[in-house]
């Protein structure tokens, strides 16, 4: 676990050449558990290189997110992976990490918005489920939304391509949002058999 410190003092992490990371603001050795939990804590920080002073964050967040998901997390789809992959090449690339920004922005607002929501509604499992439902909506709406952005320039024959916007519509549905629903279904069943115990 992080140290508490000040949360307004920007934390300065040096890597040495044995990739060893050390925190100048407390003085110590630490991990990237230790830099996860920074980033879970909203703390200001940037690792640098400790010989040249080359700014090293971006390359430490990328080794995290690749351990999490080497540990099975999971959290990025195949899909997704892919096609980003495809956008380092792509002319569009400098747009990519802006609006990648502004819909993690928009997701993270929203599940503040359902937490608020789940809170007041837990009295009442009917008003809690209509609350997780429309949130899931919602998240469901832009992640298809994320995803059609990437869709449109993916290689494909021409015969793959939709030719109206009601078999666009219907390519949006993919396997996974499919799957998705289903989950959901399965647990407003599960809700639906407890609350009407």
């Amino acid at each position: 676990m992080a140290d508490k410190q000040d949360s307004g003092d920007a934390v300065v992490i040096k890597k040495y050449a044995n990739r060893r990371l050390y925190d100048t603001t407390s003085s110590q050795y630490v991990t990237l558990d230790y830099v996860r939990e920074l980033v879970k804590e909203g703390r200001d920080f940037t690792v640098v290189d400790a010989k040249s002073g080359e700014d090293l964050t971006h390359s430490v967040l990328s080794q995290i997110i690749f351990e999490e998901e080497a540990r099975g997390a999971n959290l990025l789809p195949l899909p997704f992976l892919r096609q980003l992959i495809q956008y380092y090449d792509d002319s569009l690339r400098s747009v990519v990490p802006s609006y990648l920004e502004a819909t993690m922005t928009a997701f993270t607002q929203q599940q503040e918005e359902m937490r608020e929501q789940m809170a007041n509604s837990m009295t009442s499992p009917q008003a809690m489920m209509e609350a997780f439902q429309e949130q899931t909506r919602r998240n469901m709406e832009m992640f298809g939304q994320a995803m059609q952005m990437f869709s449109p320039y993916t290689a494909g024959s021409p015969q793959d391509e939709p030719e109206t916007p009601a078999e666009a519509a219907v390519s949006n549905d993919s396997e996974e949002l499919k799957a998705m629903r289903a989950e959901l279904d399965a647990m407003q069943a599960k809700i639906d058999r407890l609350s009407k115990k």
